[in-house]
């Protein structure tokens, strides 16, 4: 999808110019990657859920016996 560094938005191939620039600020547009990474948090989140799920199975784990 194309980026403008200097407006700081995607642009849809539509709405480009004839020459490829951006139509608001006419500099050249690059194609923006995506990082295909997951967030940092997202990582975080799934680390604190699988130690709050353990630790509730050693709870149960102890009520039981």
């Amino acid at each position: 999808m194309p980026w403008c560094d200097d407006c700081d938005r995607y642009l849809t191939p539509s709405s480009l110019e004839a020459d490829g620039s951006c139509p608001a600020c006419g500099r050249a547009v690059a194609e923006h990657e995506d990082d295909p990474r997951a967030p940092w948090h997202f990582k975080l989140l799934v680390a604190t859920a699988v130690a709050y799920l353990a630790w509730r199975a050693v709870e149960l784990l102890v009520a039981l016996t």
